[in-house]
């Protein structure tokens, strides 16, 4: 989720502006970002989450970092930074210009703009350091979309708050929340995902269901219709999934027998299956690769393999395919490299990953240095992180 502005036209305008104006790839005169403090150690990464501007990783020491444009009037931050609190985080997630994460007690905070009760801490109040979400809920696992966020409790329930204007937060209306609000239903949760406009989650007995908005076939239901769905509804197939990632506007997930299938906004290429058409079911990724997890970006998606090989496709404006171009691709290419992930994660028009040995490399869009290598040029190719300053 991640993932990924509300995108109706009057709210992405800024984004399309920031994405026209970013620095080229081979320009070098591009400004490098001036430390703030001495340069510390390289430090290890477990976990990694790429959003539309900015970027955050666990350690494995349970420490969190962000890099990029972490609240609008900071300015561009491309080295990694500590985030404040002193909290233990077991996973981070990052949404379009929020953040939540859950620390290793089970608690939920967040920060960032919070325009929308994106937060979930009762207000619209910004943040730049980590609040609590409302309601003392222990939650499992967190997942920031646009302007709204989702998380399952260790009870297995789901929870979502902030922008409801398409049903997103799956409790049976289109009011905003500013607190968490159970998603209804009986339903028992393994993990949900917030994308841009809708979401989804992955029941404990490997069903997939989503919610909210439909206009491209991202709910993955079949139904052909361009309609709003204010609570749950199953995607077709009968699959079994074991990961589950909502984007843009389209879906993907793994099943149990290690293939991915995405569905949703397939004119960009991000379905994978060498076809640019809507899908209103899940479509399976073309090819034979085994995969171990997706991650659906903003018109593209890239995903692990069980070989820990990293494979992107869809429509690259600034490398975000790592293959060094900026090529669109139907199907699945794999990350130049020859690098072995544990973990990668599709942003807005970038891409995180981390490797075997707890490294972070970034590539695409850089223009608020959210690849985090100290420079505000876009990358083609995988890209280290720099140290933590």
């Amino acid at each position: 989720m991640r993932s990924f502005p509300l995108r109706v036209f009057w709210l992405i305008t800024p984004l399309l502006m920031s994405i026209g104006c970013s620095e080229d790839a081979q320009t070098p005169t591009a400004p490098r970002m001036e430390p703030s403090s001495p340069t510390t150690t390289s430090v290890t990464f477990r976990q990694i989450s790429a959003g539309i501007q900015h970027t955050c990783g666990v350690t494995t020491d349970d420490v969190g970092y962000c890099w990029g444009l972490l609240v609008e009037d900071s300015g561009p931050q491309g080295f990694p930074r500590l985030v404040a609190g002193g909290h233990s985080f077991r996973s981070i997630a990052v949404g379009f210009n929020f953040s939540c994460g859950v620390t290793t007690e089970n608690r939920a905070s967040c920060w960032g703009i919070n325009a929308f009760g994106t937060l979930g801490d009762g207000t619209t109040d910004e943040s730049a350091t980590p609040v609590p979400v409302h309601g003392g809920l222990s939650f499992r696992q967190v997942s920031a979309g646009d302007y709204h966020a989702c998380g399952v409790t260790t009870e297995d329930r789901a929870y979502c708050w902030g922008t409801n204007s398409f049903g997103q937060l799956g409790d049976g209306t289109r009011n905003d929340h500013f607190t968490p609000i159970a998603v209804v239903g009986n339903l028992r949760f393994r993990t949900v995902s917030a994308g841009g406009q809708h979401s989804c989650g992955l029941t404990t007995d490997g069903r997939a269901f989503c919610w909210g908005r439909n206009r491209y076939g991202q709910l993955g239901d079949s139904s052909g219709v361009r309609g709003l769905r204010l609570r749950p509804t199953l995607v077709v197939g009968a699959h079994q999934f074991r990961q589950l990632d909502a984007g843009f506007r389209h879906t993907c997930g793994v099943t149990t027998d290690d293939r991915a299938f995405c569905w949703g906004d397939g004119t960009t290429g991000a379905l994978g299956n060498g076809k640019t058409y809507l899908s209103w079911w899940p479509r399976r990724v073309a090819g034979t690769l085994a995969f171990q997890r997706v991650s659906a970006g903003n018109l593209f998606t890239c995903a692990v393999t069980q070989s820990q090989k990293a494979y992107c496709w869809g429509s690259p404006d600034h490398g975000e395919l790592g293959d060094g171009t900026t090529v669109q691709r139907l199907t699945p290419r794999p990350v130049l490299g020859g690098l072995l992930f544990v973990d990668a994660s599709a942003g807005g028009s970038h891409t995180c990953g981390v490797t075997t040995d707890g490294v972070a490399y970034c590539w695409g869009l850089n223009d608020q240095g959210q690849l985090g290598d100290g420079t505000l040029i876009d990358r083609h190719t995988p890209t280290r992180v720099a140290a933590p300053r």
